[in-house]
């Protein structure tokens, strides 16, 4: 029967010291209630939200709300964003194997795995030095050796990997950066909220289109503000 065989797998992982993903459930009803429901089909963004382990990526206090609809706090005053929105973004970006795809706002490094397990590489900038390192850590620990973290200002982005299929910025500008528009490729999507501080703000598509920049507004969003360098 086929819990006989279930069940002497669990033990035997058990016996091995291997633990189970007691969250997997959690998962697949997070995608499928919060972010299928909300219209996000993209089979690869999907994908990468049923296998990213949510709960290693905000603080321990917060695991038993990992996988609830809305955002959680990850120390510094940043959060982790509501999953819908991390969905939401990364299938707008278009990511698709063979991708280079630069984070501004590393976080946990919760966005930079989604994306991982889809593109080819994932360049992210985080201000807060111990967020910072400590997505880094996490991230190295977690196998995400396509991931590559660096400590910084995010508004000049990171010029000297460029140019990037698409660009996810995770926290609000008041304006589009232009030095993040122009390491952009040709055809490239970027999504940034826009709008002032601790106020809603605005989701935008920029892309690149016969050597033309567009911009579209998309939905009200609330992020934690864009943080430069000697604010």
């Amino acid at each position: 029967m086929k819990w006989i065989g279930s069940l002497a797998i669990m033990l035997s992982l058990a016996a091995k010291g291997l633990p189970q993903d007691a969250y997997q459930k959690s998962r697949s009803d997070m995608v499928k209630y919060q972010i299928e429901n909300r219209g996000v089909s993209d089979e690869a963004t999907l994908a990468a939200m049923r296998k990213v382990e949510r709960h290693l990526f905000v603080p321990d206090s917060y695991r038993g709300q990992a996988y609830s609809d809305g955002p959680l706090p990850i120390g510094y005053g940043q959060t982790i964003s509501q999953p819908y929105i991390v969905a939401c973004m990364t299938e707008l970006c278009e990511p698709k194997a063979g991708f280079k795809v630069l984070e501004i706002g590393t976080g946990s490094g919760y966005q930079a795995a989604v994306l991982a397990e889809i593109v080819d590489e994932v360049y992210t900038i985080e201000i807060v030095k111990a967020l910072g390192e400590q997505a880094r850590a996490r991230l190295k620990k977690l196998g995400y050796g396509n991931v590559h973290v660096r400590i910084g200002d995010g508004y000049y982005g990171w010029e000297e990997q460029g140019p990037y299929d698409a660009i996810i910025v995770t926290a609000a500008a008041e304006y589009i950066p232009p030095p993040l528009v122009k390491q952009l490729k040709a055809g490239g999507r970027m999504v940034i909220p826009v709008g002032s501080p601790f106020l809603v703000q605005t989701l935008m598509l920029v892309e690149k289109v016969g050597g033309r920049t567009k911009t579209k507004s998309l939905f009200p969003v609330r992020f934690v503000p864009f943080t430069r360098s000697g604010n």
